[in-house]
Order: C-alpha cells, then sequence, then structure tokens
C-alpha cells in the first residue's frame, strides 16, 4: 500500500508592520511588473522579503508570478534566490498552482529551479492530483513532474491514490493514465475509503487499453471492494463487452455476487447488452442466480424491456438447466473457454513465441507438439497438464506430432462454434437463393440537378474568395461611447478607430446576407463595386432569396441596383417564381413593375400563375390574371392552371379561374373539309434534360474560341507589360473615411422594431416567426405538451 505523505507547510509569513508593509508593496510591484523597483526593495528592504507571504492567504510574490503565468518576472525573482517551494496557508507551492492552471512552460522552468514534486498542499495532494484534466498543456505538466520523480503512489488525506483517481477519469485522461502506470505506480492501487482499485475504476470508464495494462503488470482481477463488487460489475454495468473479454482472458471469476445479491449478468441484463448476457452466461456467470429482491437477470431484463438480452437469458437458462443434472456432461468445459480467452488475448506473443522455437523466419502454419507443449508451460496458460494433453489429443487425432497453430487459436478443435470469440460481432449476411445476392441497380435521379462548375464560379481579381461572398459589416467603434441608439453628433467625432484594434474581416454568403435581412453588409458590398447578380452554384441570385424569404426592402434596393427580374436559376425559375411561390403580393407587384416576364416557362413548363396557385394565396392570382398571365398555359405534364388548382383544392382560387375561362371567347373549332387543311401541328418541345443544359452552358461557360483567344493574350508581352507596374505606388488617401456608417444603414433600436412590424404588416398574420406563432400552432403545440 502507498505511504500517506505527512503534510508540512513551509512558508514565512510576514509578522509586523514594517513587515506586512513591504510584502504588500512587493505583491504589487510583481502584478505590474516593475522589477527595478523590485531589485531595489530585495536591496533595502528587510531580510529575505523574495520569500515572505502575505499575512491573509499567505501568497507571496513566486505565486503571483506563477499565477500570471508571467515567465519573466518569475526568472528575475528566481534569479534573487527566491525559494520554488514555498507554500501558502492552504499548502499550495507555486508548481502546483502552475500545475492546476495549466501553464506548462512555468512548470519547466520551476522543475529546472530544483522545485520539489512531492510536497503536498494541506489536503495531502501534490503535483500530480492537479494533473488530471483533458488538456495538452497539463499533459504536459504531468510529463515534466514525473521527469522529475514525482511520487506516482502518492495518497491524500482521503485515503485515494492518485493512480485511481487518474482511473476515474480515464476516459478523458486515458493517456495520462498509462504514463502514471508506466512510471511505477501499484496495479494494486485501492482507494482506501471504498475499496475500489484502480483496474474497478478503469473497468467502469471502459478503457481496454487500459484494463489490459494494469493486468499485464500484475493486477489481481479478483480484488473486491467493500461492497463485494468486481471489476466485472463495473464493465457489465457499462456494456462494456471487450473489458469483459479481456478480464476472462486473466482468469477472472465472473461469477461473483455482490452484497446485494447482483451478479454481472444481472447488471448487462439491466441495461439490455445482450452480447454481454450470452458472454458471461457461457464464462460461468449462473443465470438462476436471485438478488436480495428475488430477481433472477431475465426478469430484471423483462421488467426493463430488454428484449434481445432476455432472449439470450432464457437460452442461458435453457443451457444451465440441461447441464446442471448429474449425468450431463458439458461439452465446453469452463476450463476450455478461459484457455481459448487466454490464447486469444495473448496470440501475437505466442505466435513470436512459436516462430523463435522452431527457429523459423517467417509465419508458422504448423508447429511440433513438443515446441506447443513447452511454449504453453512457459507462457503458463491457465490450465493443468491433464487438460493440456487434452487439447494435444484433440489437435493432433492422427499422431503425427504436429498442430496446426491457426486451429488452436480458432479454438473449434476443442469448443462448439457458439462459444468461441470469432462468433461474437456482426453476422454477415447471407446470398438469395443459387449462392447469388440481389443485385441492386444504380440509383437514377428523376431529373438532373444542375449546378455550377467549381472552375465556373465568378472570383476576386485579387485571389481574395468567390464574388459569392462579400465583407461583413461590423460595427467598428468604442460601444462605451456610441452605439446605435447613441451615435455620436457628426461621423468626424468618432475617433474609435485611433485606439481600438481593427477588427479582422468576416465573410459571408450574399445570399445567406440577404436572407437575414443584413443590408449594412449588401450597402457595404454594393459600396465597393460588388455586382448584384452573382449566382451561387444553383444558379440563384440574391434577388430571387429576397424573393423567396418576402423580404421586400432588400428587393427593392436590389432592382434599384440593376438588378436582373428575368434572371433564372437551375430550373429556370426567375424572382417571380420564386415570389409567387412564396405568396409574396408586394414583391410581385415590384418584379412586375420593374419588367418581369408574367408567363415566363419554367424547366417543368410551370408559370408564375401555377405557383402562386400552389402558395394558395388569392390575392396573387388575382394580380397575375389582372397583369396578363395566360391562364391557358400547360405545363409538361399537360396541367392547366385549372388542374392545378383543382389538385391543391382551395375552392377560392378554383372559382377565380372557372370565372376567368368562362369569360374568355371561344375559339372556333377547325374542322378538315374540303378545301381545308389540317391545324398546324405543334413543335415538339425540347427535352428537359437539353434545354436545362444549353441554360447552363450559354449562362456558364464562354466559347472555346473566345478561351483560345484568352490564352493567347496572355502570353502576349505587350499583355505581360501592362501588368507590369509602372509610376509611383497607390498614394495614401488622407480624405477621413468613417469605420462605422452612422446613418441610413445602420438602423436604430427603434427603426429595427418598426421593420419588424411592418413586415408583419405585409405578411399578414398567417406568417410565422421565431417570437410569434399564429392561434392554431399555439393551441397544437400546447396540447402535444399535455399529451406528453
Amino acid at each position: 500500500m502507498a505511504a500517506r505523505r505527512i503534510v508540512k507547510v513551509q512558508s514565512t509569513v510576514a509578522e509586523g508592520r514594517l513587515e506586512v508593509l513591504q510584502v504588500y508593496k512587493l505583491l504589487q510591484c510583481v502584478r505590474e511588473g516593475n522589477t527595478a523597483h523590485i531589485e531595489k526593495m530585495l536591496r533595502l528592504g528587510v531580510p529575505r522579503l523574495v520569500d515572505l507571504t502575505e499575512p491573509r492567504e499567505g501568497l507571496g510574490a513566486m505565486h503571483l508570478a506563477v499565477t500570471a503565468n508571467n515567465m519573466d518576472m518569475a526568472r528575475f525573482l528566481l534569479s534573487a534566490k527566491a525559494n520554488p517551494n514555498i507554500q501558502d496557508k492552504r499548502g499550495r507551492t507555486p508548481v502546483i498552482l502552475a500545475t492546476q492552471l495549466g501553464h506548462d512552460t512555468m512548470v519547466a522552468l520551476l522543475a529546472k529551479n530544483h522545485a520539489d514534486m512531492n510536497l503536498a498542499d494541506k489536503d495531502g495532494k501534490g503535483v500530480l492530483f492537479y494533473c488530471l484534466y483533458p488538456t495538452t498543456r497539463h499533459a504536459h505538466c504531468l510529463q515534466v513532474a514525473l521527469n522529475s520523480k514525482a511520487n506516482v503512489n502518492s495518497v491524500c488525506r482521503s485515503g485515494k491514490p492518485v493512480f485511481v483517481l487518474a482511473c476515474e477519469r480515464a476516459r478523458d485522461c486515458e493517456d495520462m493514465c498509462m504514463s502514471i502506470l508506466e512510471g511505477g505506480a501499484n496495479p494494486d492501487s485501492a482507494d482506501e475509503t471504498s475499496g475500489r482499485t484502480a483496474l474497478m475504476e478503469a473497468a467502469r470508464a471502459g478503457s481496454v487499453q487500459l484494463v489490459r495494462a494494469i493486468l499485464q503488470r500484475g493486477a489481481n482481477p479478483n480484488t473486491l471492494d467493500k461492497k463485494r463488487f468486481h471489476a466485472a460489475h463495473f464493465a457489465a454495468k457499462g456494456g462494456f463487452f471487450e473489458v469483459i473479454q479481456v478480464l476472462s482472458a486473466y482468469s477472472a471469476d465472473l461469477g461473483v455476487m455482490a452484497t446485494d445479491g447482483n451478479t454481472p449478468l444481472h447488471f448487462a441484463a439491466a441495461g439490455g447488452f445482450a452480447e454481454c448476457c450470452r458472454f458471461l452466461a457461457q464464462r460461468g456467470c449462473n443465470p438462476k442466480l436471485k438478488n436480495v429482491e428475488g430477481l433472477v437477470p431475465r426478469q430484471i431484463a423483462k421488467d426493463k424491456g430488454q428484449k434481445a438480452a432476455m432472449k439470450e437469458l432464457k437460452k442461458a437458462e435453457r443451457q444451465h438447466a440441461k447441464f446442471s443434472k448429474p449425468e450431463a456432461v458439458n461439452p465446453n468445459a469452463l476450463w476450455a473457454i478461459r484457455l481459448h480467452d487466454w490464447s486469444c488475448e495473448h496470440e501475437a506473443t505466442l505466435r513470436s513465441a512459436f516462430e523463435m522455437a522452431e527457429e523459423s523466419d517467417g509465419p508458422l502454419v504448423t508447429v511440433s507438439t513438443d515446441t506447443f507443449v513447452s511454449v504453453l508451460k512457459e507462457h503458463r496458460a491457465p490450465l493443468d497438464d491433464e487438460n493440456l494433453e487434452r487439447v494435444v489429443k484433440d489437435h493432433d487425432n492422427r499422431r503425427e506430432g504436429v498442430i496446426n497453430v491457426s486451429d488452436f487459436f480458432k479454438g473449434l478443435k476443442y469448443l462448439q462454434k457458439a462459444f468461441v470469440i470469432s462468433s461474437y460481432g456482426p453476422k454477415k449476411k447471407k446470398a438469395g437463393k443459387g449462392g447469388k445476392g440481389k443485385k441492386k441497380g444504380k440509383y437514377v435521379a428523376p431529373m438532373p440537378i444542375y449546378t455550377l462548375p467549381s472552375d465556373h464560379m465568378a472570383r476576386r481579381p485579387d485571389g481574395g474568395p468567390p464574388l459569392l461572398m462579400i465583407e461583413r459589416y461590423q460595427q467598428f467603434t468604442d460601444m462605451k461611447r456610441f452605439h446605435r441608439d447613441r451615435p455620436p453628433r457628426h461621423p468626424v467625432e468618432d475617433d474609435s478607430a485611433w485606439y481600438i484594434k481593427e477588427l479582422e474581416k468576416a465573410y459571408i454568403n450574399i445570399n445567406q446576407c440577404t436572407m437575414i435581412e443584413d443590408l449594412e453588409s449588401l450597402s457595404l458590398a454594393f459600396s465597393q463595386g460588388h455586382p448584384v447578380d452573382v449566382q451561387d452554384r444553383f444558379y440563384k441570385t440574391p434577388l430571387m432569396t429576397a424573393c423567396t424569404f418576402g423580404n421586400y426592402t432588400e428587393a427593392k434596393l436590389l432592382i434599384e441596383l440593376g438588378a436582373d427580374v428575368n434572371a433564372c436559376d437551375q430550373f429556370n425559375w426567375t424572382p417571380l417564381h420564386h415570389a409567387c411561390h412564396a405568396g409574396q403580393l408586394d414583391i410581385i407587384d415590384l418584379l412586375v413593375q420593374s419588367g418581369a416576364m408574367v408567363d415566363a416557362v419554367a424547366v417543368n413548363g410551370g408559370t408564375p400563375l401555377m405557383r402562386a396557385i400552389e402558395s394558395c394565396r388569392l390575392s396573387c392570382v388575382d394580380y397575375l390574371i389582372k397583369a396578363g398571365a395566360n391562364i391557358q398555359a400547360a405545363n409538361k405534364a399537360g396541367q392547366t392552371c385549372l388542374d392545378v388548382a383543382k389538385l391543391y383544392g382551395d375552392p377560392r382560387i378554383i372559382e377565380l379561374i372557372m370565372t376567368k375561362f368562362d369569360s374568355l371567347p371561344k375559339m372556333k373549332e377547325n374542322k378538315k373539309g374540303k378545301g381545308g387543311e389540317a391545324p398546324p401541328k405543334s413543335k415538339p418541345a425540347a427535352p428537359m434534360t437539353e434545354k436545362v443544359g444549353r441554360i447552363c452552358r450559354n449562362s456558364a461557360s464562354p466559347s472555346l474560341n473566345t478561351l483560345a483567344k484568352r490564352a493567347a493574350l496572355r502570353e502576349n508581352i505587350i499583355f505581360v507589360n501592362s501588368q507590369m507596374p509602372s509610376g509611383p505606388a497607390n498614394k495614401f488617401g488622407i480624405s477621413f473615411v468613417p469605420r462605422t456608417v452612422w446613418g441610413k444603414e445602420l438602423l436604430t433600436t427603434q427603426r429595427q422594431i418598426e421593420r419588424k412590424m411592418d413586415r408583419r404588416k405585409h405578411l399578414s398574420y398567417e406568417a410565422e416567426f421565431e417570437d410569434f406563432m399564429v392561434s392554431l400552432s399555439k393551441s397544437i403545440m400546447q396540447k402535444s405538451l399535455e399529451m406528453t
């Protein structure tokens, strides 16, 4: 058992008024970094002033320098013969404080100056206790402490060893646990209060690597804590199958019962871990044992609704009842199962031993029986001589004196298939009839989706981000002086740029900027000459995004800046299609007044009127009809506007369209008679794929002749000469340009509220916002919450 360290606090607290005043003055100079004044105080002040501590918390100059991670000050104090092992009133040394805060470079400096890594605070915790945090810096601190001979078997005053504490945090600090174990930690370390060992904590964390390392260093796998819990209990409770497998390979007793009557099988059943239940039942855990509540594992699985675990436990109960009879012979003896688990765990070591014994340069297929027996005995296989002879006999039926190594590791010569390790894990799917699986056909998209190629994406001439990304407007001002609701009286008054660190440029997608109504960023981009009709990879422009989300202000701004109201995306939708599909009447009116085509045809033949019918907005449909939209148009599926209206079932729109149909003049029927001619056949529409491809080619890629001319131009000496800088460089402008736009673009809080109210007004109360829900949705939400 690790010896508990006696805590001795080394500190010199200032006494008397003179010492106290000089200590506080010294601490003030340390905070300010005034080395000249500190040197003067150390020369003229009280003796050993650098090691004195203030009377309240016992902090000294080294404590403050370490806490602030001031490397220069720490070096200065150490050069002035400061004691690196001084302790405060809680017993903390500078190296403990540095380790707790993760100041790895400071810990290395203190270790170089012979700081004692084994001093403990009043809780008995040394440096290693404060290294156990899941950060890279704390890992560096741990390595420095281990290199400085820190005691890896130290125990705090509560009786918990540092290695047990590390294993408790193994999920986040597994590498640290391995470092402490490799540094010489006792693998059988246990908490004196609860009796839990490091192996139990590692099993509870599910760390297979750590459990294996602890067992390889000789830990007892069958140690019990004060409640008679075994490491297998904790592994089964978490469902860590691989941990249970490693414990079984080191001859752990998996059927041990705790004080509450629970076995590992009870915990695995409660968690629904079917594989763990099967493994534990095969490895000697009795499925018929009852806990103090009178429940067997199967009943626990049934109460928890764990059907898969209950199925495995029923099988285990039948097997147990079958082989519990006096005359029954179990073909899967417990010693044989443990041998198989042990051989699988040490397979790499055993294969190397076989190769060395046979003096082979490569992997072996067979070995002699004498070599096989000697290697197993040398590596202390968990079986006696009698059972070893049985294993040799099972693998050498023909008495040839040779054993197949692969057959031994598979275990099928002396165990049934359901009991070997290879039977666990995902099962392979069986092929269909005739031995051939069903061949899946290649998925074919119903309609190809064309996207803008990355090499045709418009980019900036200076090599910056694509034109699709615009600079995000950031308010560059002193928020303590000015903000949206308290702007300066004149832009010149805002001189924040002189004393505030310049912000890094941030970029945002222009379509996303339009969607979230970031008018400031849009205004900044267009003031810098940014193109207004830039397309994303789906050929959508900012105007289409504004129409989709009903952002009237942004749509109006884009149209005023010259946005194309008849631009097409990859489905040949125009901004009017998007506005009609979203049911935005005011934006529809804005587009039509700006020259948008009312009867623009999409790839599937749909018109804006059909999109408005699909949105079930009567006002939008009525406006388009009055604007001259063709109600007799049909899409590629042969559906007219009336068919679409009947499909969506809005009686108001159906009545409106039927009324319009009835008011149209009836066309005379042209019958083919004498001297008559048949009506001209309509020209078949181009295929959808061909049409979309033609649109994409026309809008995205230039002709081959143009590309050839550009390539030749780049190699022209006149062109290259024109690119060389000539004359003076760009002159530095001295004109005042305010960094924050205090004007119409930067809206005040009151103006933002008014914009929100205006948007609510023109969208009507049928639409929902993040902070507003209509009455029907409120009622549905309330009733659903009541039901749950």
